[in-house]
């Protein structure tokens, strides 16, 4: 798989309101900024309502000009600390991964996402197709081969394949949609600039989750903004490619 290159290039907030079977489930809140030619994405999951109570903060770093992820990490309730980490080294050639106290190393012989860096290689795809889209009708000798309807992407858990289903709308935005497998998740993509995360949907152990962008937050913060989104931290124990997916938890 050839990687595209990540769209934002500039500092954004999102926020997201979390919904099972309708009823309110929590907020999830995103920072996405460049650092010295990578993009760090910070996501925090405050899970309530319907969904157990609980926080999740994700955080990735990705490199820039290829979209694949540098480095992957998880931590949960009010700890720092990352319960699980991922570790892509080019030079050293390894995937190194992170568990509390276990640590385990595997050759790295191709570029990998996380679950992440995963959703902004789809901005980046739903970027590169709309432009495809507005040169439609011009003939050049030079121009790209038409886009697969089935991608695939490599993440540490295995292989993601992603389907471009037909287009819908979220919240009377035209927008393109995805769906991944294993898993079974949803990613609703906005068709034009700049290309926002619109709706996610994802199967947890409770039923399908879903996180809708609240649009009356603007998509560029102050820098005093992004300086809160802290260290790198933030993997998904379930199947790779999902976000802030609630686990059941042991009420014995």
């Amino acid at each position: 798989m050839t990687s595209v290159a990540v769209t934002p290039v500039i500092p954004e907030a999102f926020a997201y309101t979390l919904t099972l079977g309708g009823r309110f489930a929590g907020t999830q809140d995103w920072v996405v900024r460049p650092d010295k030619g990578t993009l760090v994405v910070r996501v925090q999951s405050d899970f309530s309502g319907a969904l157990p109570a609980g926080r999740r903060v994700q955080e990735s770093r990705i490199e820039l000009e290829t979209g694949y992820s540098l480095a992957y990490a998880e931590a949960e309730g009010s700890s720092r600390k990352p319960h699980f980490e991922t570790i892509f080294d080019r030079n050293a050639g390894t995937v190194t991964l992170r568990q509390g106290k276990d640590e385990a190393s595997q050759p790295l012989l191709e570029g990998h996402h996380d679950p992440l860096s995963l959703l902004l290689w789809l901005r980046g795809q739903t970027s590169w197709s709309q432009a495809g889209t507005a040169q439609a009708g011009t003939v050049q000798a030079d121009a790209p081969a038409a886009e697969p309807t089935t991608l695939s992407a490599r993440l540490v858990g295995g292989r993601v394949h992603v389907q471009t289903l037909q287009g819908g709308s979220v919240q009377g935005l035209e927008a393109r949609v995805y769906f991944l497998r294993p898993g079974g998740a949803y990613v609703y993509v906005e068709q034009q600039a700049p290309h926002r995360l619109l709706r996610l949907i994802q199967p947890s152990d409770f039923g399908p989750v879903e996180a809708l962008l609240t649009l009356e937050r603007p998509g560029v913060v102050a820098s005093r903004e992004v300086t809160r989104a802290g260290a790198v931290q933030g993997h998904a124990r379930p199947v790779r490619g999902q976000v802030g997916k609630p686990r059941r938890r042991n009420t014995r």
